[in-house]
């Protein structure tokens, strides 16, 4: 049995082997992109884990050889002595389950690794950054200390140093350390295999998460299928003024416009994108700062939609300006974009009308109707953020998750945070929307709320999240306050205003139009009704595509 399978384009294994991240990083590899060399863990061993509680036998010995060949690959040492190897270790189940599982960057920067990375690079701040980017990510996954724990603990000893940026680095290392230690009993080893087969088991073990169990149930993915685990060379968007990431949509997957559309951070990396901890830049600047990573990720997102005949969601890191593929997966889109993109790609002559009616799901029309607060009259705005999914949502403030889940048994709530992480994941299942005062259309309350399909604001700046409370423009509003969010202008408005549904767009009924034609039904029925009936006879007629 082979557990281990190299990221090339000569791979053959399956989504259900390698996972749809490692897959579509081998899809990537074929149609030429930059894909950073790694190799993929199958689910098969994922599965024999969880099974037998242990790596499975000769994981360990193929985990070495590949370690070894990857080293041979970029010419550098992992975990030192010379030009240090730093990895990334991401879950990667065969269905999309984004931000479920767990993550380990800058994997391999030991005390001695980061020490040389200073001296290779002449960049000291570089090499600290990175280095506490690495603890409190085995931190969080590995040992399991809460993101804001650690946030908090590297902001109080940043703040208490002196001496610039360098040392306030070196005391938020130092404060995190003294965290790990508290917990543990001792330092995170530094020894970098060590840390590789820790990271590999919390990424096995986070598929049984309470949060990723949630998550499948919700979406009905199969419990026994397990992850894959990626593991890449690292490449640093945080490396100088010419790096950094960002996430990126071929089309706007809020209105399906043939748009690249998306968040970027500069000087950054790319879980300060997805977290939502960070307040995004919009994808545009991307062409004005680093106009030849923009015309690459504009040619890759093009040969992504060829290749796949879809809609495409791209993350990117880019390093001293030199564009890097880190996944992609079909758009997740929602409503009215699933529609508008369907119908374009027919259109076009890219699908033909049978793939564009099963590229759309009855439960998409939910939501080709954009539900929006009425602006006539006078509305009492609690604060405004940035539409991050379509829709309108009424019900009760609730700024914790746990709470969220309580209050929904006595009717609707809107789950309010600073930002969410997977650890929210029932409080998103139990709420009608979600609001966040930071991060971007792309960060994780944003891709969750598109995937679940409930109105979301995001960004909301002068909003402060409180343990029982929220505060906007010097108001405080305790929980339990009712009020509407608008997930398509990003208005956030205490009460119940008027709501207004736009009717159905000529897109949706050209479709549904097609899907009578399909069926010989009329247009008498519920529109979800008629999506149905033409996909219970397409289904019927083999060799009718379903999708990429």
């Amino acid at each position: 049995m082979t557990w281990i399978h190299p990221l090339s384009a000569e791979t053959e294994e399956t989504p259900s082997v390698l996972g749809g991240k490692g897959y579509g990083l081998v899809v990537l590899r074929r149609l030429g992109l930059p894909v950073p060399p790694g190799f993929v863990i199958s689910t098969g061993a994922c599965r024999a884990f969880l099974r037998d509680g242990r790596f499975p036998d000769g994981l360990d010995a193929e985990l070495a050889a590949a370690v070894s060949d990857l080293e041979t690959a970029t010419r550098r040492r992992f975990g030192g002595p010379g030009r240090p190897l730093a990895l990334s270790v991401r879950s990667g189940g065969s269905v999309s389950m984004p931000g479920m599982m767990n993550t380990v960057l800058d994997l391999g920067l030991t005390a001695e690794a980061t020490a040389e990375l200073a001296a290779e690079t002449g960049d000291v701040r570089f090499a600290l950054d990175s280095r506490l980017r690495f603890l409190s990510s085995f931190a969080s996954a590995v040992i399991g200390l809460a993101p804001e724990s650690l946030e908090a603990v590297a902001g109080e000893t940043a703040e208490r140093g002196s001496g610039g940026e360098e040392a306030h680095l070196a005391g938020a290392i130092r404060g995190v350390e003294a965290l790990i230690r508290e917990r543990t009993g001792g330092p995170v080893p530094d020894d970098a295999m060590r840390q590789l087969e820790l990271a590999v088991r919390a990424v096995f073990s986070s598929w049984n998460t309470p949060r990723a169990t949630t998550y499948r149930a919700l979406h009905a993915i199969p419990h026994d299928l397990g992850t894959a685990v990626t593991v890449q060379a690292m490449v640093f968007g945080n490396r100088d003024e010419h790096s950094g990431a960002g996430v990126a949509f071929s089309r706007n997957p809020d209105t399906g416009e043939r748009i690249p559309f998306g968040d970027v951070l500069f000087g950054r990396q790319g879980e300060d994108v997805v977290s939502g901890r960070s307040t995004t830049r919009p994808l545009a600047e991307l062409a004005e700062r680093e106009p030849a990573v923009w015309a690459g990720l504009l040619d890759a997102m093009g040969r992504i939609e060829e290749h796949h005949r879809d809609a495409c969601y791209v993350e990117f890191t880019f390093e001293a300006g030199r564009l890097w593929l880190l996944q992609t997966r079909p758009g997740g889109l929602v409503g009215r974009a699933a529609v508008r993109v369907a119908v374009d790609l027919a259109d076009e002559g890219v699908i033909s009308r049978r793939e564009a009616l099963l590229r759309v799901s009855p439960r998409h029309l939910r939501y080709a109707g954009t539900s929006r607060i009425e602006a006539a009259g006078t509305l009492d705005i609690l604060t405004r953020g940035l539409g991050a999914c379509p829709g309108v949502a009424t019900g009760r403030v609730a700024t914790t998750a746990d709470r969220a889940v309580r209050m929904a048994a006595g009717g609707p709530v809107i789950l309010v945070r600073p930002q969410t992480s997977p650890l929210d994941m029932h409080g998103l299942a139990a709420a009608a929307g979600v609001v966040t005062a930071r991060g971007g259309p792309a960060s994780h309350a944003a891709v969750v709320a598109r995937a679940m399909g409930k109105p979301a604001v995001v960004g909301a700046a002068d909003l402060t999240v409180d343990a029982a409370s929220v505060r906007a423009a010097g108001r405080v509003f305790p929980e339990g306050t009712f009020i509407t969010i608008d997930g398509t202008g990003g208005e956030v408005v205490v009460g119940s205003p008027r709501i207004t549904t736009a009717p159905a767009d000529s897109l949706l009924h050209r479709l549904l139009g097609w899907a009578d034609e399909i069926s010989g039904g009329g247009s008498n029925r519920d529109d979800a009704e008629r999506l149905a009936a033409a996909h219970a006879v397409l289904v019927k007629q083999p060799g009718t595509r379903q999708g990429p």
